[in-house]
């Protein structure tokens, strides 16, 4: 991992997805989103992954809200 990849705290990520933070966890848990652990044991998501997900999670509201109308 490069020094200026961008990490975010469970919390960070939850906030834009809108969910509790332990949510999150389960995600990377089940493999959808990788954890990078600090040296703590902390977990830590790549600002980079994140927004992928966010974004084609967003796709997949979309498409579902379209099939519905």
């Amino acid at each position: 991992m490069s020094e200026s990849q961008v990490l975010m705290t469970p919390a960070e990520v939850a906030a834009l997805f809108r969910v509790d933070p332990k949510t999150v966890t389960r995600w990377a848990d089940a493999g959808k989103m990788t954890a990078v652990r600090t040296l703590g044991g902390h977990r830590r998501y790549r600002a980079d992954e994140v927004q992928n997900l966010l974004v084609s999670n967003s796709l997949s509201v979309a498409e579902i809200s379209s099939q519905s109308s």
